[in-house]
């Protein structure tokens, strides 16, 4: 697939509800090189979760910019076929937008190229910011940022292989409390010409557990000025989103576990950010519809076996708090067919009312805090430029 010709398009907004505490137009769009945001809600990429299937599916209910699963560089320069299906969009979808983790300059510079030359890709954000083991023991996600002069060096050679295109780094706080990285790395990347920096406020260590630390994305705003700041962590409602935009003077957010189980999320979002009331939330059969619309899309995109079996993981999430018996949540979670997952599905009562307290359950990741995973002697040579040996070797995937 080539890149597309022309201007790339804008979003808008698409419907959906808002807070009227600010007036429309409060809130102006993200931009991102010739990309606006509007809203400026950024999903989050999770793994295994944001496919196309998903991203399809939540952009059915707001605008925003949809981020792909993350994908390895070096997996992608050598053709891994997992790399490059996971790298791939739909014909529907307005923005390609592909996070990218590697550990090696001139394989991320490749990289880029090839996303934005043969995928097409309009948006490449930078993972700095995973935690999880197998990464950070490789010096990647949130370790990398330690070595600031790798850190830059990565940077650059992506920013420099998309030429036109728009890219941006995702950081965490840094791998924890001894070692914090997220201003040093925020000023060399806006030095190093990228679009935007996002900032999940927590650190390595704390993986999903405690509060993020919204005043830290108020620091990494005071500190970098010319391009914007997004704020991500403990998100689970719109008017989370507004308090955050109030509390730090963010210029927009970054939705993950969130809107698990809850597309209408992105819904809400838009209406906040344009100064709408707030619809009410969906019953058990609106969800019921929408848990449908997914698990089809998910078959329409990876065959029936493959798309019930990454549906079976969606199902604990948008039943979080109804009422509905642990047999067959144990049954829609085992599911081996899609005839089967509908069937189940018949079976729920479609007049319960969505449980208000659910909104704030944490779906997803939980765990943490945990000791991070680093190369030998990481947090010595901070200074050292070499990319970390057999670090850029991984496959993409969760």
């Amino acid at each position: 697939m080539t890149t597309r010709p022309g201007p790339v398009p804008e979003l808008s907004a698409t419907g959906g509800t808002a807070i009227a505490a600010e007036p429309a137009g409060a809130f102006p769009p993200l931009k991102l090189g010739a990309i606006a945001v509007d809203p400026p809600v950024v999903l989050a990429p999770m793994a295994g979760v944001t496919n196309v299937a998903f991203r399809r599916l939540c952009r059915i209910y707001g605008a925003g910019l949809y981020v792909s699963e993350m994908v390895t560089a070096r997996a992608l320069v050598e053709g891994n076929a997992k790399t490059l299906a996971m790298a791939s969009f739909g014909d529907d979808e307005p923005v390609r937008s592909v996070q990218l983790c590697g550990v090696d300059p001139q394989v991320m510079g490749d990289a880029v190229r090839r996303l934005v030359n043969e995928i097409g890709a309009d948006h490449i954000d930078l993972n700095f910011g995973c935690p999880a083991a197998k990464v950070t023991r490789q010096g990647g996600g949130a370790a990398l940022p330690v070595h600031r002069r790798l850190f830059r060096d990565i940077v650059g050679a992506a920013v420099a292989g998309a030429d036109s295109v728009p890219v941006t780094v995702k950081l965490r706080l840094g791998v924890d409390d001894n070692h914090v990285t997220f201003i040093d790395a925020g000023r060399i990347a806006e030095a190093e010409g990228v679009a935007a920096i996002t900032l999940h406020a927590r650190t390595a260590e704390q993986l999903y557990s405690g509060r993020a630390d919204w005043q830290a994305i108020t620091r990494l705003k005071e500190a970098v000025t010319s391009v914007p700041v997004l704020g991500n962590g403990d998100l689970w409602e719109a008017s989370d989103a507004l308090s955050m935009v109030a509390a730090t003077g963010c210029d927009g957010v970054v939705v993950g576990r969130g809107c698990l189980g809850r597309p209408w999320l992105f819904r809400d979002l838009a209406d906040a950010f344009g100064g709408r009331p707030l619809q009410a939330p969906p019953s058990l059969g609106e969800v019921i519809q929408m848990m449908r619309s997914h698990v089809g899309m998910l078959c329409d995109s990876f065959g029936e076996d493959l798309g019930v079996r990454q549906f079976r993981k969606h199902t604990g999430w948008y039943l979080t708090g109804f009422p509905i018996g642990s047999a067959i949540r144990r049954s829609l979670a085992q599911a081996g067919s899609l005839a089967e997952a509908n069937a189940l599905l018949d079976r729920l009562d479609p007049e319960l009312a969505f449980p208000p307290d659910a909104v704030r359950i944490a779906r997803g990741h939980t765990n943490g805090p945990r000791p991070v995973h680093l190369p030998s002697g990481w947090l010595e040579a901070v200074e050292d430029p070499t990319p970390p040996v057999g670090g850029d070797v991984l496959a993409s995937g969760g």
